[in-house]
């Protein structure tokens, strides 16, 4: 349990592990404060090998500040297509109009200042105050609840905040006052790679091996210890991929709710027959000519999946209208409008 355990003995191998086995990473080269701050704002939620070209290319031409507060919405959001949560980037944005009306363009060195920008949590700003500016904060994320309970054997439930906390405070007592980044880097790290979430931890490879509780009590799969979340609730969708020549048309979603402000292939709640789907198709003023089913997909968000069915339909006319729907040269709407990865299966037809 934590209060009974001696987490004195976890920093000196921890470190020598990390210092050999530390992953080469593109925000770890020159881990400035505003890099950092993307790097940990694209991978909650997303895996590092995944989120690496995005951040790469994200930097490239967004490379401070300045420019994320400057970036024009649509621009923004084009950027960070495929990496979803759109609103983190949002928040981003309004946080870094923040940054450059109140600290003169720099992230504060401050650890509860970067609490109140919009959008960082304890986790953001402890990975901040602690990697680039080296001030001595826990940054407590999945990886590392996972660790700490299993070195320690404890049993409590991980998704309670108050577990969180506390672990919060226990990083706080045992983190090297010099080494503050490389200490937090060093226990995500350690999460990510050997006691990883899924499948089997690396025991062998594990500088904890030799004290781990939870291995030694053979309770590396208890551990650790989470609620089991609601199931999510299933929606079924029918998507049209409506083409004229070389238009495609693209509808643009509310500015609030679920994909806010994205733009989307036209659809419809249910799952429609080939027939229905001509009638859908008529009833928004379209004249189809042709229409092919398309293969089914699945898109899985935090609290909806959505089970959809898509048809290619071809039309002899399109018109921009004011229900939102608008047609979009076909490399336009490649290059300029942000589409979701919820529908990635169908943009191949486009």
């Amino acid at each position: 349990m934590l209060t009974d355990f001696n987490f004195d003995i976890i920093t000196e191998p921890l470190l020598k592990w990390f210092k050999k086995h530390a992953r080469v990473l593109p925000w770890r080269e020159t881990p400035t404060p505003y890099r950092v701050w993307v790097s940990e704002i694209m991978l909650q939620q997303t895996r590092v090998n995944a989120v690496m070209p995005y951040f790469e290319r994200f930097i490239k031409v967004l490379p401070d500040i300045k420019d994320l507060a400057e970036c024009e919405e649509e621009r923004l959001l084009k950027l960070w297509e495929g990496l979803g949560y759109y609103n983190r980037v949002r928040n981003m944005q309004t946080a870094a109009k923040t940054v450059m009306k109140e600290y003169k363009g720099s992230l504060p060195a401050d650890y509860e200042a970067l609490l109140n920008l919009k959008g960082v949590g304890s986790y953001t700003a402890g990975a901040i105050a602690s990697i680039a500016y080296q001030i001595p904060v826990p940054a407590v994320d999945g990886n590392v609840l996972r660790v700490i309970t299993r070195v320690s054997a404890d049993t409590s439930d991980i998704t309670k905040q108050s577990v969180k906390t506390e672990i919060e405070k226990l990083v706080t007592k045992i983190i090297p006052k010099n080494r503050a980044g490389e200490f937090n880097q060093a226990l995500m790290e350690l999460g990510a790679t050997v006691c990883v979430p899924n499948g089997e931890p690396l025991c062998k490879e594990c500088p904890w091996s030799k004290f781990c509780r939870a291995r030694l009590d053979d309770k590396i799969k208890e551990i650790p210890v989470k609620t089991v979340k609601k199931a999510r609730k299933a929606e079924n969708k029918t998507i049209f991929i409506i083409k004229q020549q070389r238009n495609i048309i693209l509808h643009k979603r509310e500015n609030k709710g679920l994909l806010a402000g994205m733009y989307e292939f036209p659809n419809t709640e249910g799952t429609l027959s080939e027939e229905e789907a001509v009638l859908w198709i008529k009833e928004q003023g379209l004249s189809p000519i042709r229409i092919q089913k398309l293969e089914k997909a699945k898109h899985i968000f935090s609290h909806v999946e959505w089970h959809m069915t898509g048809y290619e339909v071809w039309v002899d006319e399109l018109e921009e209208d004011k229900s939102g729907m608008l047609y979009v040269d076909v490399k336009e709407a490649k290059e300029r409008y942000p589409i979701p990865a919820a529908f990635a299966v169908y943009m191949k037809y486009i």
